[in-house]
C-alpha cells in the first residue's frame, strides 16, 4: 500500500479486503485512530508497514472441537486460534466456547495490541 495514504484511506482498504468481518473492521478502526497520530509522527513505521502488519495475522488455525453434551450426544463445533505478532514474546490469547464465536470476532482482539504498545 502506498504510504503516504490518509487513515480513512486505510481503514477502507482493511474493510474490503475482509468485507464479512465487521467485528474485527471496528477494532482496527479503534486501534487506528488512537495510533495514528504516533504514525504521522514518525513515518519510518508507516514506511516499515507495521499498520498492514499489525492487521494481519501471522496464521489462522481453524479446527474442530467434538465433545458429548449433558444428553449423551456428540457436538461438533468449529473453532480457531488467531495469531497475531510473535514479535514481543509467545502468542497471547486462549479458546473461547460460545455459539456466538466467528473468526471476525476473534480477528477483532487487535485492540489487545494497546497495552502492548
Amino acid at each position: 500500500m502506498d504510504q503516504t495514504y490518509s487513515l480513512e484511506s486505510f481503514l477502507n482498504h482493511v474493510q474490503k479486503r475482509d468485507p464479512n468481518q465487521t467485528e474485527f473492521a471496528q477494532a482496527v478502526r479503534e486501534v487506528m485512530t488512537t495510533l495514528w497520530p504516533f504514525l504521522e509522527q514518525n513515518p519510518k513505521y508507516r514506511q516499515m508497514s507495521l499498520l498492514e502488519r499489525l492487521v494481519e495475522p501471522e496464521r489462522v488455525i481453524q479446527f474442530r472441537v467434538v465433545w458429548v453434551d449433558d444428553r449423551n450426544q456428540v457436538q461438533v463445533n468449529r473453532a480457531w486460534r488467531v495469531q497475531f505478532s510473535s514479535a514481543i514474546g509467545p502468542y497471547k490469547g486462549g479458546m473461547r466456547f460460545h455459539p456466538s464465536v466467528n473468526l471476525s470476532k476473534l480477528h477483532s482482539q487487535i485492540p489487545r495490541l494497546r497495552a502492548n504498545l
